[in-house]
């Protein structure tokens, strides 16, 4: 998931680091990433400030786990909702915003933790910058492969639109602005798809 020649640095787990970032993985994503402090973490993670520096080496190092230990959480998660659903291209498609939906309701009442870190980490210099926009990346490349086995010609396209509709719809959620935006994206992708589908 890199970017360029910089490989992504990762820690080994012990069961105090596991605290540490578990303690951090609710701070940044309730209150943000630059409003928690080293010392309320380890706080709250049980540790002393030089455990948890001799474990992570910085703050930094700390964002970088708690974001990938998100990202490999959400794609085992949505691998699970892929295999669960039909195999034809529509339906899978679908599955990705079901998927969507059921994680934010589950672990996303403040929207997509990658776009609130992206808030905050905009420096392509920062570790986690990578782990953020390589999700995105790698979120555009499945749509883009799906839609690939709906309509060829269209891939690049239809990827982008449907990536925009998943989106849009983990934002409105953050926000609350309207009832259901999962429920919204998932029938104009549906709209989509159908007319894809349908193009000679």
């Amino acid at each position: 998931m890199g970017m360029g020649t910089t490989e992504l640095r990762r820690i080994t787990m012990t069961p105090a680091a596991l605290r540490v970032r578990e303690a951090a993985a609710r701070l940044f994503y309730e209150r943000g990433i630059h409003a928690v402090g080293v010392d309320l973490i380890a706080a709250e993670a049980g540790v002393t400030k030089k455990t948890l520096y001799d474990r992570f080496g910085s703050k930094e190092q700390i964002v970088v786990e708690y974001l990938v230990d998100r990202d490999e959480r959400w794609r085992a998660f949505l691998a699970r909702h892929l295999d669960a659903a039909p195999p034809e291209p529509p339906a899978r498609v679908l599955a990705v915003f079901d998927a969507s939906h059921a994680w934010s309701r589950a672990n996303g009442s403040k929207g997509c933790s990658m776009v609130n870190a992206h808030a905050e980490i905009s420096d392509a210099s920062h570790p986690a910058y990578p782990v953020i926009i390589g999700q995105k990346k790698w979120m555009l490349a499945l749509f883009t492969r799906l839609a690939g086995e709906i309509a060829p010609d269209e891939a690049d396209r239809l990827g982008r639109t449907l990536m925009l509709l998943n989106e849009g719809a983990l934002v409105a959620y953050g926000l609350n602005v309207f009832p259901d935006p999962f429920g919204h994206a998932r029938e104009q992708a549906q709209v989509l798809l159908t007319t894809a589908g349908h193009r000679p």
